[in-house]
């Protein structure tokens, strides 16, 4: 959430900055509409509070009846007057509060202006794609060839874009999961198990509601909510909280199972499994002091470059521009790999400073070493990586003629003696 302040003051600022992001800057002038409404509102109800008040000790001291009922009948009036603009106050906050909560974050200006994900520029490119004497088939071909992708058991149990891994499949995803949260472990993260359903409240807290509601799945009986990526609990781990500055930064890693709808997405990475209503996915976190943002985030990014590495996949940096920048983030780099069956690149990662934009909204301060007021943590997220397509990445840059996949050698300790996998 922007600082109504920032709004206030800098409104000109936050239009070019919707603009950018190919959106209709009008929310500023109701927030500032709606801001002058709820700020005349509270000097007129402290006013006449003082008033009645000041009366009701006037009252006391009076010893003509008639005169102090006269006064009575006078202050209840002013009651009523109170309550009803206490009334129109809380509906104007309520209302300030459902704009400002639609208004997504800053882009840093190092963000690249553009309309959508073509205009994401490419910082460098690693690694080598791989060289095959034979047309590398698709995981959509490889995976059921090799008796290890069940699309029609997906759809028989779930519907559309659900599958079963199997096997070496499901051994080979887990060994993935095991190895990135435990590499994490090593670069200095503290590993999370949170639960994979939250609150309402966590969700707003860390910017999913109320943008993105009708993407997400939620239990109506109890209100809880199926998270769509861990960054949602770890946000929440410190929500109301205030920290001390020799807290700072704090660094967490998390898998959990991650749930979306996908409506926003209808019609496009249809066949496979690279965009599903159900995935893996191990996160990234860190809490940090505001000055100390852009470093985490180069942190973070070397982080999720060096999982990948460690793969040997090849791999693009991308910067996205303003087209494609997340709701909550100031800046965010991708990670794309290449997929030789596919013959797309495909995002793995996104790594995003978040600013203090989830801490203002969650409520997530620290206080200085030196005492003085709290300030708002700055939050950053990445994934460490994604599945299924760091699944897919591997599947298809390590197949052979014959329709076997080598194993990275990073995963064979976790692939019980499994070095290649082979056609059932």
């Amino acid at each position: 959430m922007l600082d109504i302040k920032l709004i206030r003051e800098e409104p000109e600022r936050v239009r070019e900055a919707l603009v950018k992001r190919q959106m209709s800057p009008d929310s500023v002038d109701q927030v500032i509409e709606l801001d002058e409404k709820r700020r005349a509102l509270i000097v007129d109800v402290e006013n006449m509070r003082s008033e009645r008040n000041a009366v009701s000790k006037e009252i006391g001291r009076m010893k003509d009846k008639a005169e102090r009922q006269a006064k009575i009948e006078a202050m209840r009036d002013l009651g009523e007057k109170i309550d009803k603009l206490d009334a129109d106050l809380s509906r104007v906050e309520t209302e300030l509060t459902d704009v400002i909560s639609q208004i997504p974050n800053i882009p840093d200006p190092e963000v690249p202006v553009g309309v959508d994900d073509s205009d994401n520029v490419v910082l460098r490119t690693v690694g080598e794609y791989p060289e095959f004497d034979f047309e590398p088939k698709p995981h959509w071909d490889l995976g059921p060839e090799l008796g290890i992708i069940d699309f029609d058991r997906g759809v028989k149990l779930s519907g559309s874009r659900f599958y079963v891994l199997s096997g070496a499949g499901a051994l080979l995803q887990r060994a993935l999961i095991y190895w990135m949260v435990d590499l994490h472990i090593q670069q200095g993260y503290l590993e999370k198990y949170p639960p994979f359903m939250v609150r309402g409240d966590i969700l707003y807290g860390a910017g999913q509601l109320p943008k993105f509601k009708d993407n997400l799945y939620r239990d109506a009986e109890e209100d809880l909510w199926m998270v769509p990526t861990a960054e949602v609990p770890l946000t929440g781990l410190h929500m109301d909280e205030i920290l001390t500055e020799d807290q700072l930064p704090l660094h967490y890693t998390a898998y959990t199972a991650c749930f979306r709808r996908e409506k926003m997405s209808a019609g496009r990475d249809v066949r496979g499994i690279k965009r599903g209503h159900q995935f893996d996915k191990v996160e990234m976190y860190a809490y940090c002091k505001p000055e100390n943002s852009r470093e985490e985030h180069e942190k973070m990014l070397r982080d999720a470059e060096e999982t990948v590495a460690l793969l040997g996949l090849p791999y693009r940096v991308m910067l996205q521009s303003t087209g494609d920048l997340g709701f909550g983030s100031h800046k965010t780099y991708d990670l794309e790999v290449w997929a030789p069956g596919c013959g797309e690149w495909l995002e793995i990662s996104s790594i995003s400073n978040v600013g203090d934009f989830q801490a203002r909204r969650a409520g997530i301060r620290y206080r200085p070493a030196d005492g003085k007021n709290t300030q708002f943590v700055h939050t950053l997220n990445g994934s460490g990586l994604g599945m299924p397509r760091t699944l897919i990445a591997v599947l298809e840059n390590y197949q052979q003629e014959d329709g076997s996949v080598v194993v990275p050698e990073v995963l064979r300790p976790l692939m019980r003696g499994c070095e290649v996998i082979r056609p059932a």
